[in-house]
């Protein structure tokens, strides 16, 4: 099938279109598609939007599978933004496939600390857990999850094991439930410049934040499929002069994806239903 072009002369970031589903008050990547009938969702962070590309990764599987492909891309988004939004629920459980970015583990609510429902990456407060843990910090001047977590890291790293195991279990507690919820018809997409290692290489690694092979392995069971796509350092700075960013915006364009990894990774995700409509069993690829 035939693809448009990856890059519109002279468009901005900020003109790509966004839209609105049902009741959420969430805004997604547009434009905005028809539910109904036979069609895939795609839920995920910053790489699932599309951010600085023209053509995100659902907007190609869309093309590759010949089906509407819904983008419930949200930038910095955690788990519990789609798990608190009945809307995104709701659609994905009626779509024929449902494709689950891996997301971070520091963006979720849990026994230590607080995240804003709908923007993840937002610290709201700590709890008398996370105070008594840290007591020399002073958490009222903290507005990010990451700037947070940066200082408890810094101040105690043996004190911060104790937060990290509880993020890593509620993260797979929190993803089992997702995909429950979405009917266990789940492509499960890691797309990162960097493959999930042992929890020794992901305390401070890039995104996504603190999630192992071992995270991953205890969802698999519930999914149809697996599908890791990893970009090179050299091939997301090469990428840069096919993204769509303004002035001042270079540094952070470089932290996602290019328009040829959201290429691969629609690739891949397509070859994965495909496999799994053409035979039972589990479907695992890995793109290196």
């Amino acid at each position: 099938m035939k693809r448009t072009g990856m890059i519109a002369g002279g468009t901005r970031a900020s003109d790509f279109p966004t839209c609105r589903y049902g009741t959420s008050p969430l805004s997604f990547r547009g434009p905005r598609r028809q539910l109904g009938g036979e069609y895939l969702s795609c839920i995920g962070g910053t790489e699932t939007y599309g951010r600085y590309v023209a053509q995100p990764f659902p907007d190609i599987l869309e093309q590759d599978m010949d089906l509407r492909c819904v983008n419930f891309g949200y930038v910095n988004a955690g788990i519990d933004v789609f798990l608190g939004d009945a809307t995104v629920i709701e659609t994905c459980a009626h779509s024929a496939v449902t494709v689950i970015q891996v997301l971070g583990a520091h963006n979720l609510t849990n026994r230590f600390y607080t995240v804003h429902p709908r923007r993840n990456d937002r610290f709201v407060k700590a709890s008398a857990m996370l105070r008594a843990l840290y007591p020399e910090i002073d958490f009222t001047h903290f507005h990010f999850t990451r700037h947070m977590l940066d200082c408890l890291i810094e101040t105690s790293p043996s004190r911060f094991e104790l937060v990290l195991s509880e993020l890593q279990r509620l993260w797979i507690a929190k993803m089992r439930l997702l995909t429950d919820r979405v009917g266990r018809k789940a492509v499960l997409v890691w797309i990162a410049d960097r493959g999930p290692g042992g929890s020794e290489s992901t305390v401070w690694g890039g995104a996504p934040l603190f999630v192992t092979r071992a995270m991953l392995d205890a969802v698999e069971g519930r999914l149809i499929g697996l599908v890791e796509v990893v970009e090179t350092p050299q091939e997301r700075a090469a990428a840069l002069g096919d993204k769509v960013f303004g002035p001042g915006e270079q540094q952070v364009a470089l932290q996602v994806p290019g328009p040829r990894t959201h290429m691969r990774a629609a690739d891949a995700i397509a070859d994965a239903i495909r496999a799994r409509r053409a035979a039972s069993g589990e479907c695992h690829r890995r793109i290196g």
